[in-house]
């Protein structure tokens, strides 16, 4: 595509194409704004209908209270004839100019008295209840002094524009446009009748005998139409009249440009062959001059970049490998995984990745790490890192110009499968045998650190961990102690401690041999760590003996899991490793609970309650022998 050809598709995008998008909202804008206008104009003219509706409706509600008092209508209500209450009523209908008054006993009857029957389009009324005796229904006295003709002039005497309907169900009351009669007038909506479009607005009123008078104001929308159709052409002259002289402006500026570039297109030709050596000739001292003297800076400076790009890149080989050497003191497994990808990105040149590996053997890999996106590369990935981890060794996967490479993760110890994968991928340059030993370099350094973080963990889980039972080690438990003592005076929270010990355990090692007593040890401990809350420390305490540390928790509380302990263990049947039968075991249990005393104090309680629980006769829980040292510490009465 030349420059001429750019240049044109550049002015459309950037004048032409907004230009005609402004038109457009122009267009609707001046059309919204003119139709805004009417729009409010009726609505105006809807709210003042319902003004005059109102006030007639008000008027007339006024008279029909008035009426309801009269004596000749409590007789009609009271006998149920209108014997006086017809001629009273005409009288005071005319009198007070009312149109229409209608006297009715109870609901769904005739009504007893109507006067001005005969009048067509009574609306607006105003209804009153007249006491009736003698255990008759109620009487509703309802009065119009408004027709709707009356009302259409009142509302089109100073609005000629205007037109009004008035409607009670199907039945026109009046209108001032004939041919409405016959058509559905929407509230609010257009409309077109004889031949010019109206905006319409429809009220709904209460009317006589509660039926219901639908009012339309009809705008007429001509005046509206043609002032719209001015304001277009207005704007669509003066859109033309803008890009015609932008399209003017961009010619000649396109002949201006092609020359003064052809020289630097020359020259950036000589430089994407390699061509140092000659330079942009200059003319002038506008713009261009001013580009031909940094473009010939640009070439000078390129040349001793790339001399110093190809040293670096060796220097940058070697401090990934020095960034390899410190995975190993690294403990966070995330953040390793997340340096280690991120330096093979960075090693390879590559435009994403991400590491996965595995938190357990035997489970599946996780994602643990990401660079870039990986969108486009779902199905390379899922091939390559699918062949790396079958083989265990690096693998590749193309696809067009895709390319991905997976390298696993050594096994951890025990293991025949990897522990993980590391995959990047770029577009547009295949991974070349510098690429990939890199990534096994890295890849080699990342399963030494993870290794490393397993065994850290593994030897701290160990230091703190009895081997037999899988519980806390003594030296545990007397930290843990230490610390929930000293939240204990900071807060003023309870602490309880459980201390049990297996009965009759000596005589299991004297019958069984002691790997019997070992698998009768390590069955009481699960019972222990199962029936203890979340919150719980459990712990051995030193050959047969364990015990729990229970937060936040009383005597009493203590009390209730440590017979839970101790009914499970009374219910537990252990298999003899010979084979032939099973063998059952008991615990006795010390509790004791504290809320300001010392650690020592309230294992020596919760040991004292133990000894006791011994020489009560075993498999019992004791927490309230006199034993306990200290006032501080709490114990049962």
């Amino acid at each position: 595509m030349s420059f001429r050809t750019r240049l044109t598709s550049f002015f459309v995008v950037i004048v032409i194409a907004p230009m005609l998008a402004i038109g457009v909202l122009a267009f609707r804008l001046i059309g919204d704004s003119q139709r805004g206008k009417a729009d409010a104009r009726a609505a105006g003219l809807s709210a003042a209908a319902s003004s005059v509706y109102d006030a007639a409706q008000a008027r007339a509600q006024a008279v029909a209270t008035a009426l309801a008092h009269q004596v000749e209508l409590s007789k009609a209500a009271a006998t149920g004839h209108n014997t006086g209450a017809q001629a009273r009523l005409t009288h005071l209908a005319t009198q007070a100019g009312l149109v229409r008054v209608v006297l009715t006993i109870g609901s769904g009857t005739p009504p007893l008295v109507d006067v001005g029957n005969g009048q067509p389009g009574a609306i607006a009324p105003g209804a009153a209840m007249v006491a009736a005796a003698n255990g008759r229904p109620a009487a509703t006295i309802e009065v119009s002094e408004l027709t709707a003709g009356d009302y259409i002039q009142a509302l089109t005497t100073n609005n000629p524009s205007v037109a009004v309907v008035v409607r009670q169900g199907n039945v026109t009351l009046a209108s001032t446009i004939p041919a409405a009669a016959g058509h559905r007038l929407p509230g609010p909506g257009t409309v077109r009748l004889n031949g010019s479009d109206y905006r319409a607005i429809t009220t709904l009123h209460r009317g006589v005998g509660n039926k219901p008078v639908h009012v339309t104001m009809l705008l007429n929308l001509t005046k509206t139409e043609a002032s719209v159709q001015s304001d277009q052409l207005l704007a669509a002259i003066f859109i033309a009249g803008f890009v015609l002289l932008a399209f003017a402006f961009s010619i000649v500026a396109s002949r201006a440009l092609q020359g003064q570039l052809g020289r630097f297109l020359e020259a950036a030709r000589r430089l994407g062959s390699g061509d140092f050596s000659s330079p942009v000739p200059i003319e002038g001292r506008d713009e261009f001059a001013a580009l031909g003297n940094e473009f010939n800076s640009m070439s000078a400076e390129l040349e001793h970049r790339l001399d110093e790009l190809s040293r670096e890149r060796v220097r940058l080989r070697e401090s990934i490998r020095r960034i390899g050497q410190t995975f190993a003191s690294n403990l966070d497994r995330p953040a390793l995984l997340d340096l280690a990808l991120k330096t093979a990105v960075d090693a390879v040149q590559a435009g994403c990745g991400r590491a996965t590996v595995r938190s357990v053997a035997g489970e599946p890999l996780k994602e643990m790490a990401r660079v870039g996106q990986l969108v486009g590369f779902d199905a390379r990935i899922e091939e390559a890192e699918r062949e790396a981890l079958s083989s265990s060794a690096l693998r590749e996967a193309s696809h067009g110009d895709q390319f991905v490479v997976s390298v696993p993760l050594g096994p951890a110890e025990g293991e025949h499968t990897p522990r993980g994968i590391i995959t990047v991928a770029r577009r547009g340059r295949a991974f070349d045998e510098d690429d990939r030993e890199v990534l096994r370099s890295l890849a080699a350094q990342a399963t030494l650190a993870l290794e490393n973080v397993d065994l850290h963990f593994l030897v701290q889980r160990q230091a703190v961990t009895d081997e037999l039972t899988g519980l806390a080690n003594h030296r545990r438990f007397q930290e843990l102690l230490a610390t929930e003592m000293d939240r204990v005076r900071r807060y003023h929270d309870s602490v309880s401690v459980i201390m049990l010990d297996v009965d009759d355990f000596k005589r299991v090692n004297d019958t069984y041999g002691h790997p019997q007593g070992d698998v009768v040890l390590a069955e009481v401990a699960r019972i222990v760590r199962e029936s203890s809350r979340e919150t719980d420390y459990p712990a051995r305490y030193g050959g047969e003996e364990m015990a729990v540390i229970l937060p936040r928790t009383d005597l009493q509380g203590a009390y209730v899991i440590a017979e839970r302990v101790r009914t499970a263990i009374a219910a537990l049947e252990i298999p003899l490793l010979e084979g032939r039968g099973s063998l059952r075991t008991t615990a006795s249990l010390g509790v004791a609970a504290t809320s300001t005393g010392s650690k020592d104090a309230l294992i020596q309680a919760a040991d004292a309650n133990l000894y006791v629980a011994k020489h009560q006769g075993k498999n019992r829980t004791i927490c309230d022998a006199t034993a306990a040292a200290g006032a501080d510490i709490v114990t049962a009465e």
